[in-house]
């Protein structure tokens, strides 16, 4: 797995090199950690976003932490894809080509820096894996709650999988997505990437405003441990969610006006359709926009800082339904 290479029973470390093209090389660190007995390859990938500081570390503690004595298969694990967010402490895209990380799948060989790491990541990570977790977390203007997000894409079995991996995962409330992209040459995201290739993906998120808690690394860590139960891994029996938060739609809230950001609920918050949820003032104080909860549901991320742009986000509100 790029210049990390594991015999049965080892842990290896290492790097995918992406060469130079229209802009920088790049070197993403991996860790593959080889199994004694034989098993699935589980690919974990996290730092698509290099200032979702929690699922970074959490990633890194597992590395450490995974014994592979007691391993069944392998474990690829990819702790920071942005390393240039991650050092000039950028949120939400590549500073290099201004780009998300976590929106160009499955990339391009000969596009800037993101598309050409896209592509190595689909090639190196996701195509020889046979399951994927793609991990997330509130980045640094998002004062999120943790969720996790379940692919339906149609496939009954493909869906049962993923079903249980998210409920195994433990975070209690689940976004269902029904709406990913079916080509596979236009997946977008990573792990919609590994669903189109017939790959079980769930995607994570947990961590809030560049926070490193240690209550939501202890839960990316112990979801990861969990869902490895379930894939006949490691050793012992998964501790499967039993009563989850179902979300079958997100309502997005932006702002219509520039200025200073004021919150008035927190992440987790249940609101009423027309709830008054935040608003912006002009540098002066005055108020120019008042945002609203355009329906009932949980909010799972506000913005948690006072800088706001016209068109930025104010909120994400998950919609609740019932079991899907």
């Amino acid at each position: 797995m790029g210049t990390a290479t594991a015999a049965l029973g080892q842990k290896a470390t290492g790097f995918i090199d992406v060469p130079a093209g229209v802009d920088a090389a790049t070197s993403i660190p991996v860790a593959v950690i080889r199994g004694v007995r034989p098993g699935p390859v589980l690919a974990l990938v996290s730092g698509a976003h290099g200032t979702e500081y929690a699922s970074i570390i959490a990633l890194e503690e597992l590395i450490q932490s995974l014994d592979p004595s007691q391993v069944a298969g392998t474990v690829i694990i990819v702790p920071l894809v942005n390393i240039q967010s991650f050092e000039q402490k950028v949120p939400h895209v590549n500073p290099v080509d201004g780009k998300s990380m976590n929106r160009f799948y499955p990339g391009k060989p000969d596009g800037t820096q993101t598309e050409r790491a896209s592509w190595l990541i689909t090639k190196q990570v996701v195509e020889p894996s046979d399951y994927l977790i793609d991990y997330h977390g509130g980045d640094l203007d998002e004062n999120l709650r943790p969720y996790s997000y379940w692919p339906k894409t149609g496939n009954a079995k493909q869906d049962a999988t993923t079903h249980d991996m998210v409920l195994a995962f433990g975070l209690n409330h689940i976004i269902v997505w029904s709406d990913r992209p079916k080509d596979p040459n236009a997946s977008r995201y990573l792990d919609n990437t590994a669903n189109t290739r017939g790959k079980p993906a769930i995607a994570v998120e947990a961590g809030y405003s560049g926070t490193v808690e240690t209550d939501d690394v202890h839960a990316l860590v112990a979801g990861t441990f969990s869902v490895m139960r379930y894939l006949k891994m490691l050793p012992g029996s998964p501790t499967m969610v039993e009563h989850p938060v179902w979300f079958g739609k997100i309502d997005t809230v932006a702002s219509e006006q520039p200025g200073i950001f004021y919150p008035l609920v927190q992440r987790g918050t249940y609101v009423e359709p027309g709830m008054k949820i935040g608003y912006v003032t002009d540098y002066f104080g005055k108020t120019i926009f008042e945002a609203h909860a355009p329906a009932a549901g949980v909010v799972l991320y506000i913005c948690g800082v006072p800088s706001m742009k016209k068109g930025d986000t104010v909120a994400n509100v998950g919609e609740i339904t019932g079991n899907p």
